[in-house]
C-alpha cells in the first residue's frame, strides 16, 4: 500500500480564500490607518476631502505628545537593558552550570508570560504602595523589566545552548578567569542575539499599557497619553499620524530583531 506523505492530499477547505481573508483582516485596518493619517478629514469617514501632511507637522509641534513619546523611549531603554542583562545571566547559569533548581529558575524567568499583565500591574502597584515608593517612570521601568525578562531569556537561552563550550574551556586553559571568558569570548559570540533580545524587550516595553496605567506617576508614557487623548475628537488626526510613525518604527525594530536573531556571529 502506498503511503501518503504528511501534508500531501486534498481538502474541502478553501485554503487560498481563507489565507487572503486572514491577510485582509490583519492588514486592512492598518491600511486604513495610513490612509486617514494623510486625509484632510477631521473625522474617520468617507469620502475623503483631500490629502495633507499637516497632521504629521502637528505631531512634531505638540510638546506634550513628544514628551510622552520621549518618556516611552527612556522607559523602554532602561527596561530593555535590565531585562537583557537578567536574561543573559539566567541563560549562562542554566546552560553552563549544574545546580539544584535550574528548571525552577527557567520557570521563574518565564512566569510573567502566563500571568495577565493587569494582574502584574495591580500586584506591583500594591507593592510600591507597601514600600512607600512613589510612582514614576522608574516604577514603570521596573514593571516593564519584569514582563520583558522572559523574552530576553528565551532568545538568549537558545543562543547560549548553541555555543561550543570548548571555546570557553580553551580560554580558561590559557589562563583566563571565567569572568574574563564571559566578557571576551561569550558576549562577543552572543552579540547579535543580545541586540536582538534588547530590541525585542524595547518593543515590548514601548507598546505596553496595562502595567503602565497602574505604575505611572505624573509623567505618562505614550500609550497612556494616547488613550487619554482619544476622548477629544479634534485630536484624533494628530494621534493617528503619531500612531503611524510609531508603528513604522516598531515594525522596523521588529524586522531588525528578527534578522539579528537569525544571524550567528
Amino acid at each position: 500500500m502506498t503511503r501518503v506523505g504528511v501534508g500531501v492530499g486534498h481538502t474541502r477547505v478553501p485554503l487560498r480564500a481563507t489565507y487572503f481573508a486572514v491577510l485582509l483582516l490583519l492588514y486592512f485596518p492598518i491600511a486604513l490607518l495610513f490612509l486617514f493619517s494623510f486625509s484632510e478629514n477631521t473625522v474617520l469617514n468617507f469620502p475623503l476631502r483631500g490629502f495633507t501632511l499637516d497632521w504629521y507637522r502637528e505631531v512634531f509641534e505638540d510638546a506634550s505628545l513628544i514628551e510622552a513619546a520621549r518618556n516611552s523611549v527612556v522607559v523602554g531603554t532602561v527596561a530593555a537593558t535590565l531585562a537583557t542583562l537578567i536574561g543573559c545571566a539566567v541563560s549562562v547559569a542554566v546552560v553552563r552550570f549544574r545546580f539544584r533548581g535550574r528548571a525552577g529558575l527557567v520557570g521563574l524567568a518565564g512566569l510573567p508570560l502566563i500571568v495577565p499583565f493587569i494582574v502584574l500591574g495591580v500586584s506591583l502597584f500594591l507593592l510600591f504602595i507597601f514600600v512607600d515608593f512613589p510612582r514614576s517612570l522608574a516604577t514603570i521601568a521596573i514593571g516593564h523589566t519584569v514582563v520583558a525578562v522572559p523574552f530576553a531569556t528565551l532568545i538568549l537561552l537558545a543562543r547560549m545552548a548553541g555555543l561550543d563550550p570548548n571555546l570557553e574551556d580553551a580560554a580558561m586553559d590559557l589562563g583566563a578567569t571565567y569572568r574574563t571568558t564571559l566578557r571576551r569570548v561569550v558576549v562577543p559570540l552572543m552579540g547579535a542575539s543580545l541586540l536582538s533580545a534588547w530590541l525585542t524587550c524595547f518593543i515590548v516595553s514601548f507598546d505596553e499599557v496595562a502595567i503602565a496605567l497602574f505604575l505611572a506617576g505624573g509623567d505618562p508614557t505614550f500609550p497612556i497619553f494616547l488613550y487619554g487623548q482619544l476622548r477629544f475628537a479634534q485630536r484624533l488626526p494628530v494621534l493617528i499620524a503619531m500612531a503611524v510613525l510609531l508603528m513604522v518604527g516598531t515594525v522596523t525594530l521588529t524586522l531588525i530583531a528578527f534578522r539579528l536573531g537569525r544571524r550567528r556571529t
